[in-house]
């Protein structure tokens, strides 16, 4: 009969038990108790227990009308809803359908606003910023006010006042006076009867003249200090 060379091996483990580690686990395996049985519910997370302070506050009030409440019985509106409503459908605006579109000829229909077919000007990357056109009118605005504004200036200093020597004040002074006596020489030359047109125009006009000078004389007189544009 056949004997196995590795008998003896075999034997010699056996001995030393190490078959009852070639298990799905230890061979030896501590039972459970019959009585610790799964029961229902048990691996559910339980809640804490409530507080007796949460009990005793007063629930929120609510917006619809509780389970208990009973409605108010005997109030009866005079409001005439088929007039009300009739009015309202006369002279109310006619609603405008909403626009849409169709995909094909007997196909479903959609609407157009949210398709993307009409255009969104808000979303654009340069919506709410001003057109370079405007702000270079504004730029050609401003340079010609300023170059206006800087042309007045010069304007202004080439027509700059201009103070009077007390020698020029003094020989404009001596030729108004030389000017009134003129004038006044001439006056005294007028005929007594002034009975034509002419001579009274001109008596007028001498009048005139003499006026004129008297007030420039006295403005003179009374202002030491005179300044005139330079032109």
């Amino acid at each position: 009969r056949y004997i196995s060379t590795f008998r003896p091996a075999v034997k010699r483990d056996a001995e030393k038990n190490k078959a009852q580690w070639k298990t799905m686990g230890p061979a030896k395996v501590a039972v459970p108790s019959p009585k610790k049985f799964l029961q229902k519910h048990s691996k559910e997370p339980k809640l804490p227990a409530r507080k007796k302070e949460q009990d005793s506050k007063k629930l929120p009030a609510l917006s619809v009308p509780r389970r208990t409440d009973h409605p108010v019985m005997g109030i009866q509106s005079k409001k005439n809803f088929i007039n009300t409503n009739a009015v309202a459908a006369i002279t109310g605006l006619p609603k405008k359908p909403q626009p849409i579109y169709v995909d094909r000829r007997q196909g479903d229909k959609y609407l157009l606003e949210t398709s993307g077919l009409v255009p969104k000007y808000i979303k654009k990357k340069d919506y709410g910023v001003t057109p370079k056109y405007i702000t270079q009118r504004n730029e050609e605005v401003k340079r010609a006010q300023k170059e206006y504004e800087d042309s007045i200036l010069e304007h202004l200093k080439k027509r700059a006042m201009k103070r009077l020597s007390d020698e020029e004040r003094r020989s404009l002074l001596q030729g108004l006076k030389k000017n009134w006596e003129e004038v006044y020489r001439e006056f005294q030359c007028l005929s007594v009867e002034i009975d034509t047109i002419p001579k009274k125009l001109h008596k007028e006009k001498l009048e005139l003249q003499m006026k004129q000078l008297e007030h420039d004389i006295e403005v003179i007189e009374k202002h030491k200090v005179i300044y005139i544009a330079n032109e």
